[in-house]
C-alpha cells in the first residue's frame, strides 16, 4: 500500500515519527519526502495511519491522507529514504520559538552549554534558514556547517528527538556569535554576556537574530535611541523576560496571552498597564507591542539581563527592508553589534498582531505565520503583487493563496527587489507557472514594474485591481465567497475617477465592483505634502465650509487656495481621522504611518455621543465637512471626536445595509487599515446587529495593505485561473 499525505509535514519531525511508529508495529517499507507531500509505502497502511494520527509531532498538521494500492520493493524493516522532488508545492512550516527541552539544555551543564543555536525537531527556525524544497540539510543554511560525530548520532537515533532533525548542530560543528564594537573590531569575552553588560550600561546594541537584525536598548534609554535613530513619535516594540515581566508592562487578556505565549511569538498589542511605567515607549496611544524571546540568544541575553525589557525594533534604514549583512549593518553606527556566521536566506520581520474580540488581525504577518496559506475554493496559479505600503506578493496554487512574508513600503530602497525575489521564490517552491498577475491600479506605484516582468516572462494577462476592490476581496478569499457588502475604509488607494479613496461602501463580487457610497471628497492641498502637514486638510474643510481659517497667515492662506484648486481630492476616512486629530490638538504633523489617525484612538475609546452631529448621504456622497463647521466650544474631546466618527460610521453602515438586503445578502464586512481601531470596529459591528445583520471582519489576512495581494490573487484566480 501507499500512503500520501499533505499537510505540514516536512521539518517537524514527520518522517522520523513515521519510522519509529511504523518499526514499534514490526511493519516494513519506507518513508521519504516528495516535494511538499509525505510518501509511504507499507505492507498495512491503515495501522500504520491510526499510529501515525496517535502520534502526531507537535507542530505538524495533516490535511489530507490517500491510501492506494501500490507496488512496493522488498523491504527487510522501516526506513527512510533520500528525498524527491517530482511533486510540487509548499509544506514547510514556520520559525517557532526554541522549546523548554532546548533552553534546558542551553542552561544545563551539556555540550550546549550557552549555545544559542541549540534547537530539535519539535522547534527553531526553518523558513528563514530555506533556499529550496525538499527539506533537507542541504537545501538550508546548515548546509555550510557540516555535523560533528557528536550530532550524527543524534541524527541518526530514532529515539533521540533529533532524529533526522536537519539542522542539528552544536559549539563544535554549528555557527557561532562574535561581538565587535562600532569599528568592527572584536570585543574580547563571551558574546552574549558581554552584549548583555554592554546594553545594561546604557549602550545602543544591534543583535542579529534568525529572520534579520533588532536594535536593542534598555528602556531608560529610550529617548537616547529616538534621537539617535531618528525616529521622534515611532511606537516601539519591547521584548520581555518572561509572561510575569510583561504584566508590569501590558494588561493581558486570555487570547492575548495565549499568542503572546505560543511557539509563533509574534509582537501583541496590548493596552498599557500606565502611561508613566510605558513612558514614550507608544507616545499618544493606549497600548504598545510585547513580545517574548523566541531564540536561543534572546534567552541567554535575558539570562543576563539586569533589566526585564529591552526596546526590540527592525534593523533597517527608516522605509527599507531589514539588513541581513554584517557589513551593511556597520553602517547604522551603534555602539555594539552581536552577529553570527549563519546565511539568513529569508528575512522575516516579527509579525505584529492585534486582538478585536476573537479575531486576530494581523498588522504584519511574517515570522511564525509565514508560509502559511487560505484555502480557497478556486484552483489555478496567478500572483498579486500588492500596492504600495507594506507590501506582500501572494500567489495562488492548487486552491491555496499563499502569501509571502511582510516586504515593506514600496518607495523605500532594495524594496522592490525584495518583491521580486520573495515572489520568485514561492512560485519556484511551487513548481508552478502563473496564468495572470494582478496589481494595483495606480499608475505610480513602484512594483508595477515587477508585475509587467511577470507578465513578459511566463506570457500571461495583467490585471488592474483597484486598491479598495482588493480589500474587499481579500476579506472575501479568507472567507472563501465570491460577493460581498463591505466598508473599505483606509488611508489611500488610487480611484478609476483618479481621486484618492479610503471611505468606501462597495458591492463586490470577484468580477467587479459597485461604489455604493463615500465620504465626502476633501482636497488634498499639494498632494503628498497633506498626509504629513495635516493643517492643509483642515484648512481645506474650512474652505468648503466657508470658514475664515486662521490656521495659515493671509499669504500662506491664499497660496493654498490657488494650490487646492487643482490638487487631487480624497474620500478618505482615514483622513478624516487626521482632521479630527488636528482639530482636536491631538497631532499637527505625521512623522510615521498612520500616527495622527492611530492617536485619535485614545479618544474615540473614551468618547460618547452627544447632540449636534447629525449627517446625509447626497446622490452617494456622505457629508463630513459639515461636521467641522460648528464644534461645541465646551464639550470634550473625547465626546466631540467619537460623536464625529460615529456619525459618519452610522451612516456608511445604513448605506451598506440598505443594498445588503436588496441584494439578499446578510452580512457586512470590514477592511482596510482603519479597520485596525478598535472603537471603529465596535462601531462597526454594533451598527451592523442594529440592522439585523451579521457583521465580520479579518481574522488571518491582514487588514490594511498586506492583504492586498490576497484580495488580487482571487480576482485574477476568478478569471484566469
Amino acid at each position: 500500500m501507499r500512503i500520501v499525505i499533505d499537510g505540514i509535514v516536512q521539518g517537524v519531525g514527520f518522517r522520523p515519527t513515521v519510522q519509529r511508529v511504523a518499526s514499534a508495529l514490526g511493519l516494513n517499507g519506507r518513508v521519504w519526502n516528495d516535494g511538499s507531500k509525505v510518501m509511504i509505502d507499507v505492507d498495512d497502511a491503515y495501522a500504520l495511519k491510526d499510529g501515525i494520527l496517535k502520534n502526531l509531532p507537535p507542530l505538524a498538521r495533516i490535511d489530507s491522507i490517500e491510501i492506494s494500492e501500490h507496488p512496493m520493493p522488498e523491504c527487510n524493516g522501516f526506513s527512510i529514504v533520500p528525498s524527491d522532488h517530482r511533486s510540487a508545492g509548499v509544506s514547510i512550516p514556520t520559525d517557532t520559538a526554541v522549546c523548554d527541552e532546548c533552553l534546558k539544555e542551553m542552561r544545563s551543564n551539556g555540550r550546549r552549554k550557552g549555545y544559542a543555536f541549540t534547537t530539535c525537531t519539535n522547534c527553531g527556525a526553518r523558513f528563514t534558514l530555506l533556499s529550496s524544497l525538499p527539506y533537507d540539510r542541504a537545501n538550508t543554511a546548515m548546509k555550510d556547517f557540516p555535523m560533528c560525530d557528536s550530532c550524527r548520532e543524534e541524527y541518526t537515533g530514532m529515539t533521540d528527538r533529533r532524529f533526522h532533525h536537519q539542522t542539528v548542530c552544536c559549539p563544535h560543528c554549528g555557527p557561532k556569535y562574535r561581538l565587535v564594537d562600532k569599528d568592527g573590531k572584536t570585543i574580547d569575552g563571551d558574546p552574549i554576556p558581554r552584549f548583555a553588560e554592554i546594553i545594561d550600561s546604557g549602550s545602543i546594541g544591534i543583535a542579529k537574530s534568525w529572520g534579520g537584525m533588532h536594535i536593542c536598548a534598555t528602556l531608560d534609554n529610550i529617548d537616547s535611541v529616538r534621537q539617535w535613530y531618528r525616529r521622534e513619535q515611532k511606537p516601539f516594540a519591547i521584548m520581555v523576560r518572561d509572561l510575569e515581566s510583561a504584566r508590569h508592562y501590558v494588561k493581558l487578556t486570555h487570547k492575548e496571552k495565549e499568542l503572546l505565549t505560543s511557539p509563533n511569538r509574534p509582537i501583541v498589542l496590548a493596552d498599557k498597564v500606565s502611561e508613566d511605567v510605558c513612558r514614550n515607549i507608544a507616545p499618544g496611544l493606549d497600548n504598545i507591542g510585547v513580545f517574548l524571546p523566541y531564540t536561543g540568544m534572546h534567552h541567554l541575553l535575558f539570562d543576563c539581563l539586569h533589566h526585564d525589557a529591552l526596546i526590540m525594533t527592525s534593523a533597517n534604514t527608516p522605509g527599507e527592508p531589514m539588513i541581513l549583512n554584517d557589513s551593511d549593518v556597520m553602517e547604522l553606527g551603534a555602539d555594539a553589534y552581536l552577529l553570527h556566521d549563519q546565511r539568513i536566506i529569508n528575512r522575516a520581520d516579527d509579525s505584529v498582531v492585534r486582538i478585536y474580540k476573537d479575531n486576530t488581525q494581523f498588522i504584519r504577518k511574517s515570522r511564525g505565520f509565514i508560509p502559511s496559506f487560505i484555502p480557497v475554493h478556486l484552483k489555478g496559479c496567478t500572483v498579486g503583487i500588492g500596492a504600495q505600503e507594506n507590501l506582500t506578493g501572494t500567489v495562488a496554487f492548487n486552491g491555496r493563496l499563499y502569501s509571502t512574508q511582510h516586504i515593506g513600503n514600496g518607495e523605500g530602497i532594495g524594496v522592490a527587489d525584495y518583491l521580486r525575489t520573495a515572489t520568485d521564490s514561492f512560485i519556484s517552491l511551487f513548481g508552478c507557472e502563473p496564468t495572470a498577475v494582478a496589481m494595483d491600479l495606480h499608475p505610480g506605484y513602484v512594483n508595477r514594474r515587477y508585475g509587467k516582468e511577470l507578465a513578459e516572462r511566463y506570457n500571461i494577462p495583467i490585471i488592474e485591481v483597484q486598491h479598495h476592490w482588493g480589500h474587499a476581496a481579500s476579506l472575501m478569499a479568507e472567507n472563501d465567497i465570491e460577493e460581498s457588502v463591505v466598508l473599505s475604509v483606509d488611508g489611500t488607494g488610487h480611484g478609476d475617477d483618479g481621486q484618492a479613496w479610503g471611505g468606501e461602501v462597495m458591492y463586490s463580487d470577484l468580477k467587479g465592483y459597485d461604489r455604493l457610497a463615500h465620504l465626502e471628497y476633501i482636497p488634498l492641498i499639494g498632494g503628498e505634502k497633506a498626509l504629513y502637514d495635516i493643517r492643509r486638510l483642515k484648512f481645506a474643510v474650512d474652505c468648503i465650509n466657508g470658514v475664515d481659517s486662521h490656521i495659515f497667515n493671509e499669504k500662506d492662506g491664499e497660496i493654498m487656495r490657488k494650490i487646492m484648486r487643482n490638487s487631487v481630492s480624497t474620500s478618505s476616512l482615514g483622513r478624516l481621522l487626521d482632521i479630527v486629530s488636528y482639530s482636536l490638538g491631538v497631532c499637527d504633523h505625521r512623522t510615521n504611518d498612520g500616527e495622527p489617525a492611530m492617536k485619535c484612538e485614545p479618544l474615540l475609546a473614551r468618547g460618547k455621543q452627544i447632540e449636534g452631529f447629525d449627517t446625509e448621504t447626497v446622490n452617494g456622497v456622505i457629508k463630513t465637512a459639515h461636521l467641522f463647521k460648528d464644534i461645541p466650544k465646551n464639550a470634550k474631546k473625547e465626546d466631540i471626536a467619537y460623536s464625529i466618527v460615529k456619525t459618519v460610521i452610522d451612516e456608511m453602515v445604513n448605506n451598506a445595509c440598505d443594498d445588503a438586503l436588496k441584494r439578499g445578502i446578510n452580512s457586512i464586512g470590514l477592511t482596510g487599515g482603519v479597520s485596525y481601531n478598535g472603537p471603529i470596529c465596535k462601531m462597526v459591528e454594533d451598527a451592523v446587529k442594529q440592522r439585523g445583520l451579521t457583521f465580520y471582519t479579518h481574522d488571518k489576512v491582514p487588514n490594511g495593505d498586506g492583504g492586498i495581494s490576497v484580495g488580487q490573487a482571487y480576482i485574477a484566480l476568478k478569471r484566469f485561473g
